[in-house]
């Protein structure tokens, strides 16, 4: 018997497909960590901490949004298209919809950001309003980031140095020099997931017009990138516990170096087009299992 024709997905799953949750971790990493250092600092604020985390979650959610109506506005997203299902491409919510679901999530995260500057201040309003602005130039208006090769420093400046900047400050912390190492090897971690989904829409990137470092200096180039920000991540832990700003528990992180090297060896073994989408997700799960153990260390 043929296998019969599968449902078309209901309006609960087509906004699940367009929110795309795999890729929430990155922006709860960042707060973790943020989280943890102005706990270790004392006068932690938790109520801050999940403001923060909330406003983080959204923009993410909105940036995706706008993501999945520019990219199709672009011609980026077709039917040659390889990673998972964009709902404006595949027809399952209309461009309108999707913006006004864009509109939605920043506007919530608006309204968790009021409560971060009663408690922060005017820097809380800045980071907020960078954030947004950020999320929806990064693939939209008339200088995306994603299309001219800024893709990796916005992702590493707001996922690495101002997520977790920003949460440390309002969660009662200080920004010392751990802040930033810590900023830096989370945002380098994040940085890794554009790298994999780089690699694996080199060919529609470029159709596009799309450039980034895949794009511009090859596959080859974007795998050393990879290394790179490995490196990066692992060797932050390593100087703020040589330089006595944390404990040594914070090397409780090299407990994911085992599959940050799996998947570097996996990525260098030439694997191409959907099956990237594994290394993809597991690329996320990396960033986020290594921040909870670097969260863990820096309390511990």
């Amino acid at each position: 018997m043929p296998d019969p024709t599968p449902a078309a997905p209901n309006a609960i799953q087509r906004w699940q497909l367009a929110i795309r949750p795999r890729t929430l971790p990155a922006a709860a990493a960042p707060v973790l960590v943020g989280a943890a250092l102005a706990y270790s600092q004392g006068g932690f604020r938790p109520l801050a901490a999940l403001a923060a985390l909330l406003g983080a979650l959204l923009i993410q959610i909105g940036t995706n949004l706008v993501n999945d109506v520019a990219d199709f506005a672009r011609g980026t997203d077709n039917e040659t298209r390889l990673g998972p299902t964009r709902v404006t491409q595949a027809g399952l919510l209309t461009p309108r919809q999707v913006w006004a679901g864009a509109a939605t999530a920043f506007g919530l995260a608006a309204l968790a950001g009021v409560y971060l500057i009663r408690v922060g201040g005017w820097p809380l309003l800045v980071i907020g309003l960078l954030s947004i602005l950020a999320g929806v130039a990064y693939t939209a208006g008339p200088f995306p980031l994603a299309y001219n090769g800024l893709g990796d420093v916005f992702v590493f400046i707001f996922f690495g140095l101002v997520a977790v900047g920003g949460t440390t400050y309002v969660s009662g912390g200080s920004l010392g020099p751990a802040v930033w190492l810590a900023g830096a090897a989370v945002g380098a971690l994040v940085v890794n997931i554009l790298a994999v989904n780089n690699i694996r829409d080199i060919a529609s990137d470029r159709a596009a017009g799309r450039t980034n470092l895949a794009v511009r200096f090859g596959r080859r180039a974007a795998e050393w990138e990879y290394a790179a920000m490995l490196a990066l991540a692992f060797a932050a832990p390593l100087v703020m516990a040589a330089a006595g700003q944390t404990g040594p528990w914070v090397l409780a992180c090299f407990l994911a170096l085992p599959q940050a090297l799996g998947l570097h060896q996996t990525l260098r073994g030439g694997l191409a087009g959907p099956g990237l989408n594994a290394v993809l997700g597991q690329t996320a799960q990396l960033a986020l299992r290594y921040s909870l153990l670097l969260a863990l260390g820096i309390t511990l």
